[in-house]
């Protein structure tokens, strides 16, 4: 059975096509993006407006694209995003989802986002025990705890304020050194030294007691990075950019993955996906790899490929539901910006 994904909620527009046999497993037959990161760049972050043009502009391309890699003239099922994300963003793949599965006479599921992070965990028909995710990207940054890929997730925490994906970019931005902020962060960290002690938010002992045990807050990180510089220049101090990079992200990391851990123990879970943008970034992985492996945890994170937005992973979590029975829904399905964690599919009306 082969399962197409349109993946539209923030700023890439991405076509994944899956083939799934019968016991579960699934091959990528075409992962095709088109990314509209460029058009934001100069307003330093994604303008919503900018982001559904790129989208309904590149979304024939893409498609085409994807169609002619898999080598064929439709797939057997569509699946598209309908939540959480960008409205006008959500409602041209979903529009666009629900006329090609009309034209194709093939049934539509609207899947969850957040699940399709999860869901690239399970390409190879690997059974998902129970296990924490981490999902870290510019939009979102949450621990949820999964039972299986499909399933709804039940969210432990969440960033109270800036994303950390949102967090590198405004740093990025603090430091002159453009838009997107991620990679060019990670890129001067690994030539600096991590020595200044800029703060891990929501880390203090009352906090990791009381209700925000598993919550993150990046403001303030970000705050304190902005008066380091403004201190020095005040000084006239020469600063090291690739150390305050370096401090930075490991801050970030080490918060990130410290309450993951905790999520982890509490749980008694012995699986940690780690998934989203951020999951890319080269810190962050070396030490939930390190910290994985001293608890005895193992540790699923997705190809560099497929840790960004893209339709494979709508696809691979239309492709599970299916294969456990679930029933389309529907055409007249809406989209919903904050789409709950617990909806994995969103079910036909009426």
């Amino acid at each position: 059975m082969l399962v197409l994904g349109i993946e539209s909620s923030c700023d890439e527009t991405g076509v994944g096509i899956v083939e799934l046999d019968g016991d579960g497993y699934m091959d990528i037959r075409a992962d095709q993006v088109a990314s509209s990161m460029q058009q934001h760049a100069r307003f330093g972050g994604v303008v919503p407006e900018i982001a559904s043009r790129a989208h309904l502009e590149a979304m024939p391309q893409v498609m085409r694209a994807a169609l002619d890699e898999a080598g064929i003239d439709k797939p057997d099922a569509v699946a598209a995003t309908v939540g959480p994300g960008l409205a006008g963003a959500l409602l041209v793949g979903a529009s666009a989802a629900k006329a090609y599965a009309a034209a194709w006479g093939v049934p539509f599921y609207g899947v969850n986002h957040l699940g399709g992070h999860v869901a690239v965990a399970n390409l190879q028909g690997q059974k998902l025990p129970h296990s924490i995710a981490l999902l870290v990207s510019g939009g979102h940054t949450q621990i949820l705890e999964v039972d299986a890929v499909g399933k709804p997730m039940r969210e432990l925490g969440t960033t109270l304020d800036d994303a950390a994906g949102e967090a590198y970019d405004k740093v990025s931005r603090l430091l002159g050194l453009g838009y997107p902020g991620g990679p060019v962060i990670d890129k001067l960290a690994a030539q600096g030294e991590a020595n200044i002690n800029f703060p891990r938010g929501l880390s203090r002992a009352e906090d990791l007691r009381g209700e925000h045990r598993y919550d993150f807050s990046f403001s303030g990180l970000k705050t304190s990075v902005a008066r380091y510089v403004e201190k020095a220049e005040r000084e006239g101090r020469v600063v090291s950019v690739e150390d305050i990079c370096a401090s930075f992200q490991e801050a970030v990391a080490d918060v990130l993955t410290h309450k993951a851990m905790l999520a982890l123990e509490d749980t008694g879970a012995k699986v940690m996906l780690l998934g989203g943008g951020v999951a890319a970034n080269s810190r962050l992985r070396s030490l939930a790899a390190q910290r994985c492996a001293a608890a005895g945890v193992e540790l699923r994170v997705p190809p560099f490929r497929l840790c960004t937005d893209n339709g494979v992973m709508i696809a691979a979590v239309a492709a599970q539901l299916i294969h456990e029975g679930a029933q389309p829904s529907g055409l007249a399905c809406g989209t919903d910006t904050a789409l709950e964690v617990e909806t994995p599919l969103v079910l036909p009306v009426g």
